[in-house]
């Protein structure tokens, strides 16, 4: 019985990180800076896993308490030289909860664009072997 209360916490802490998608401009369609598709989990450095490490975007999301601000929208989280909300399609900082964003998402907030400008991050990686110093 214990064990099945285990797995039910497990399983609600796991499905709660998609809900993070709903909470940036358009969050279900960030691109894939490596190159086609989505990023799914575009707080952390694997695309589709929800590992631990968080990329700078996930750790100011995390400090803003998970939700999109004015001033998480004017950040450079990845360092690119292109704020989180031009690259997520808000750029003026207005998009709220529910809202259509102003435009599309045209890059990732927590990747460079283009990926080899930054340095450090690897494509293809899974887990916490996405950035190597």
């Amino acid at each position: 019985m214990h064990m099945l209360a285990v797995l039910s916490l497990l399983v609600a802490a796991v499905s709660a990180y998609p809900t993070y998608r709903d909470k940036i401009p358009n969050g279900y369609s960030v691109p894939d800076p490596c190159g086609g598709g989505i990023w799914e989990a575009v707080g952390h450095y694997d695309p589709t896993h929800h590992t631990i490490l968080k990329n700078m975007f996930g750790q100011h999301f995390a400090a803003e308490g998970h939700m999109w601000t004015p001033k998480l929208c004017g950040m450079d989280s990845d360092g690119d030289g292109i704020l989180n909300g031009v690259e997520l399609g808000d750029p003026n900082c207005i998009w709220t909860v529910g809202a259509i964003p102003a435009g599309p998402a045209t890059g990732h907030p927590g990747i460079c664009n283009p990926v080899s400008a930054c340095g450090g991050f690897t494509c293809g990686c899974h887990g916490n072997q996405c950035v190597g110093k």
